[in-house]
């Protein structure tokens, strides 16, 4: 049996994996941040499980602090902590700045599973990450120097690929930090869900033909937190169960060694 924490767990890919991992028997540990859609996750995550009771944490990604708590009640309540799968984030429709002063998609992206990863380290020691990245990590605009962003000129899709590309780069550059973690990110799939910051956006998510399911992504989320650590590949990007070259830019060590100094400053670590 394995501890799996999950982020953005009330919906979609990650509560879909949930459901699939609780019913295997694992101690699935879900995390989201809308109250209303995390009780009814946890309902179905509940009914699926066949090992020990799932466990349910709220907390807004946008909000450094409560990322803070989150971790403080994770390392209270689990003396183990076999995976943490960071799959929370979103696109926004509009510029905003979180409490903390950081662009909201970037902060919720990146710097909040950043540090929750960051404050789980101990914990996660002969574990692994998962970071849920997405081909629209093409074409990054990430500037490690700016996380706070320009309003003026501000685009939801390249705010969405710049977290995205953040994904990418902590993953590489946490495989060569700590060895002792295996840390992997992946691209889902274009999958049905409402996710999307326009109305006609999440219509698209919802009604086009060729989108993957959520359990299909799901299912290799779940390859990825479970298969033997020998079969994958630390710090690489996954498109299916293939190791896949990111956008140039995102291979470069020194771009994910100055995005690691400058969110680890950002979020006070």
């Amino acid at each position: 049996m394995r501890t799996i924490v999950i982020t953005g767990a009330s919906s979609g890919v990650g509560l879909a994996a949930a459901t699939r991992l609780a019913a295997q028997g694992d101690q699935v540990v879900v995390v989201g941040r809308d109250p209303g859609r995390l009780g009814a996750a946890m309902a179905a995550i509940r009914a699926a499980a066949t090992g020990p009771a799932p466990g349910e944490f709220r907390a807004d990604f946008e909000s450094l602090d409560e990322v803070r708590r989150l971790a403080e009640r994770l390392l209270e309540m689990y003396p183990v902590i076999d995976v943490l799968a960071n799959n929370a984030g979103g696109m926004l429709g509009a510029y905003r700045k979180t409490v903390d002063g950081f662009e909201a998609t970037l902060a919720s992206n990146h710097l909040a599973p950043f540090l929750l990863t960051h404050l789980l380290r101990e914990r996660l020691r002969g574990g692994r990450v998962v970071n849920t990245a997405s081909r629209r990590h093409q074409p990054t605009r990430l500037d490690p120097d700016n996380l706070t962003g320009d309003p003026a000129s501000w685009n939801a899709w390249r705010s969405y690929s710049a977290g995205k590309g953040a994904n990418i780069l902590f993953t590489a550059e946490a495989a060569r930090r700590w060895p002792d973690i295996l840390s992997v990110s992946f691209h889902p799939g274009v999958v049905r869900s409402n996710f999307g910051a326009d109305p006609v956006t999440r219509l698209f998510y919802k009604i086009a033909p060729f989108l993957t399911t959520p359990e299909k992504a799901a299912a290799l989320l779940t390859w990825l937190a479970t298969a033997p650590a020998e079969e994958l590949r630390n710090g690489a990007y996954y498109v299916g169960h293939d190791v896949t070259v990111p956008d140039q830019r995102l291979t470069d060590p020194a771009l994910a060694s100055r995005l690691w100094e400058a969110s680890a400053k950002a979020v006070g670590l």
